[in-house]
């Protein structure tokens, strides 16, 4: 497994904070809706930036976030060239990322195997 430079994870970092900020005050395209910024992955060349966001529609209206988003990653990437100092701003490509409701899932499950488990011991 290839281990990304520190240069290329603080850039990851500091991208994800901005998009956070750029998506709740300046994107007023509905379509978009509430997305979390949840991880930034940045390749090593660093022309590349992988945004994994949640989206509070859930995973039923993902495809339709990645394609808002992916309209407006022209927009986002004109934004962060003028909040970051860099010499090229990273392509930005968009995925959904479920992990937030896989936990969630797993978590109930967890529960009704608890809450099984205390009926059957009764």
């Amino acid at each position: 497994m290839k281990r990304h430079s520190q240069r290329a994870q603080r850039l990851a970092d500091q991208i994800q904070r901005e998009l956070g900020d750029l998506l709740v005050n300046e994107v007023k395209d509905p379509r978009v809706g509430r997305v979390t910024v949840t991880q930034v992955d940045v390749s090593a060349d660093l022309s590349h930036a992988t945004v994994h966001f949640s989206h509070l529609a859930g995973k039923e209206h993902a495809a339709e976030a990645v394609a808002a988003l992916s309209r407006t990653a022209g927009f986002l990437r004109s934004a962060l060239s003028h909040r970051l100092d860099l010499y090229s701003v990273p392509q930005l490509h968009f995925a959904y990322d479920d992990s937030i409701e896989s936990g969630m899932r797993l978590s109930q499950l967890i529960d009704d195997a608890v809450a099984a488990d205390k009926k059957l011991s009764n």
